[in-house]
């Protein structure tokens, strides 16, 4: 039940990865994953048969999420991009309290609102400017492939930021998610590459930032969070559609947050 748990989790972050609007770090954050994965990457030779034990059913998740839901989430956005953001939506909000909990293990300061309200508020504007009209591609040089799998690395650590949507601004997701869903090998490697680098770098900065301010640190991620799930809701009409959208909103919200308070009570 762990091991199907935590594929489950990793397939819908590597969902996530491929999904514009949505941040796979924000994901790990609200899955209570966040600083594990974090922690694992920057110290990648210790206790690494036990990590690997504990990752691997996570990231064999992840790697299914973006093989399978490359194709999927492509058709989905562009038929049924509302009913899809929504469904993320409640899948988000259900784990919050969890989020919140874990910010607050090592106590609560009023000070913690800073940088809450800065992530916050950073992630509400980056949202605004992706969603201007995006400029022309950037090209598929080997150096302009390892741009965009280093913008996919620091999406996947920074939570909040959607690097599906930034790939989108430049002009650079149709050809990544169309090299993924076919896995074209010469633009996957050169992907891998900068995504690879990116990733260890980022995530050395990070696991420094939670061992010296902890508090700090998470309520920044919390403000990262909170802000990405309102950059992805798409608002309400009322009308037979939305309200069917809503019914799925409200089921992934009990979803989720039944299987992060399951998570919790076990921590417990």
């Amino acid at each position: 039940m762990n091991f199907i748990n935590k594929f489950l989790k990793g397939l819908a972050m590597g969902a996530s990865a491929v999904a514009p609007g949505v941040s796979g770090g924000a994901l790990a954050a609200v899955f209570g994953l966040y600083d594990k994965i974090i922690h694992f990457i920057a110290n990648i030779t210790k206790n690494l048969k036990e990590n690997i034990i504990f990752f691997l059913p996570i990231a064999l998740g992840g790697a299914a999420g973006v093989l399978v839901f490359s194709r999927i989430i492509e058709y989905l956005y562009k038929y049924h991009e509302v009913g899809v953001r929504y469904a993320f939506t409640g899948l988000m909000l259900g784990t919050i309290p969890s989020v919140i909990r874990t910010a607050n293990m090592k106590g609560y300061k009023k000070i913690y609102l800073f940088p809450f309200f800065a992530c916050l508020l950073l992630t509400i504007a980056i949202t605004v400017l992706e969603n201007n009209q995006g400029i022309a591609s950037v090209g598929t040089a080997p150096l302009n492939i390892i741009m965009y799998g280093s913008i996919i690395g620091f999406g996947t650590i920074i939570p909040g930021i959607s690097a599906s949507l930034i790939l989108m601004y430049i002009g650079a997701y149709e050809i990544v998610i169309a090299a993924i869903s076919n896995l074209h090998i010469y633009t996957v490697f050169y992907l891998g590459i900068g995504f690879s680098v990116s990733v260890i770098l980022f995530a050395k900065v990070i696991s420094m930032l939670f061992e010296r301010v902890y508090g700090f640190t998470y309520y920044a991620i919390v403000g990262f969070v909170i802000g990405s799930i309102l950059s992805i809701f798409p608002g309400f009409e009322p009308n037979l559609s939305y309200s069917l959208n809503l019914i799925l909103l409200i089921a992934c919200f009990t979803l989720s947050y039944s299987l992060s308070k399951l998570s919790t009570n076990k921590k417990e």
